[in-house]
């Protein structure tokens, strides 16, 4: 089974429930975006998602245009921008257990080919356990999608320990997948917002989880970083550098890139020598394919894509099927 771990869904009318819920809010994340990306990209991403509206949120038209793409099976998470990391308890609480109800729903159309991925309310640390529950167990999803970050909520945060810890008992797939960045204005023109934004939160996400000793910590953790963990995996060698000379950089037992062989990252870097590079840092066994369905930055022909790199016939196959088969063959059922 050729397995895409990177595709994503839309959920319009749970949006249209958060902005009647919380309309003042809705309209300050708003100016917010429209500072961090600017009016230009803004309005081409509204054009972009608009033409893209059936494959987000129609399984007929997901499934075709998997078979055009030769994909067999597709893990389905919600656009980013259904996270809301502003929205307050409540109303986040909410949303996290309607997203899983409604990813559920539409995985449950082609059970066959769809596996789903549901949220949790980053923000809200106290209630993350409740909802990965809520995902895996309620409704038999294979994991979560997170963040970078949510408000004042890094991956290193120490109130996140029980949910790391849950998550590596369940055995459950833990995506991460920002929504933004946080560098605001510096990103605002030439689609700087994605192009250089992404790969930064990914580096800047997983260096929290190295250095803090998250993965010491729970070794049994699965975690899939989009975007190929964005610019960590080529630039790993400083990281060695300050854990070998930098005190405070030494919290985690063993050198930064060793860890990388206890991550996984798919493929949407975009060009076939990083996907090597990616290969040879992390190890074949570590890189599923990810095409980022349906949007303008992802994979058009995400096998093709694969298959082109130069990989020995092996290492191809494990990244189209087998290392992405494995990590959910082994989690825990509902």
């Amino acid at each position: 089974m050729t397995t895409d771990v990177h595709a994503h869904l839309l959920l319009p009318a749970m949006h249209a429930e958060v902005v009647r819920r919380a309309p003042e809010l809705v309209a300050e994340a708003a100016e917010l975006e429209k500072r961090r990306n600017g009016i230009e990209s803004l309005q081409a991403s509204g054009a972009m998602v608009g033409a893209r509206i059936p494959k987000l949120t129609d399984v007929r038209a997901r499934l075709a245009a998997m078979d055009e793409q030769g994909v067999d099976r597709q893990w389905v998470s919600v656009s980013p921008n259904h996270f809301y990391p502003w929205a307050p308890e409540g109303l986040a609480v909410w949303v996290a257990m309607e997203t899983n109800r409604l990813v559920a729903e539409h995985v449950a159309q082609a059970p066959d080919r769809l596996i789903g991925l549901g949220v949790v309310p980053l923000q809200h640390p106290s209630r993350i356990v409740e909802y990965l529950d809520d995902a895996v167990l309620g409704r038999g999803l294979a994991g979560v999608e997170i963040s970078s970050f949510a408000g004042d909520v890094e991956l290193s945060d120490e109130r996140l320990e029980p949910f790391w810890a849950r998550a590596a008992e369940l055995g459950c797939i833990v995506f991460l997948h920002p929504f933004g960045c946080s560098l605001d204005e510096r990103l605002d023109r030439f689609y700087l917002s994605n192009t250089v934004g992404q790969p930064t939160e990914n580096a800047v996400a997983l260096s929290h989880l190295i250095f803090a000793g998250v993965l010491d910590r729970h070794p049994g953790l699965k975690v899939v970083a989009a975007h190929g963990g964005g610019y960590l995996p080529t630039v790993i060698g400083r990281s060695d550098r300050a854990w070998d000379v930098r005190p405070e950089a030494r919290r985690c037992e063993h050198r930064p890139s060793t860890y990388l062989r206890k991550l996984w990252f798919d493929t949407v870097v975009h060009d076939e020598r990083t996907l090597r590079a990616l290969v040879e840092v992390a190890g074949a066994d570590r890189v599923v394919l990810g095409s980022d369905f349906p949007f303008d930055m992802g994979l058009d022909d995400p096998v093709a894509f694969v298959r082109d790199a130069g990989l020995e016939a092996a290492v191809t196959e494990a990244i189209l099927t087998g290392n992405a088969e494995a990590l959910v063959d082994t989690r825990v059922k509902a």
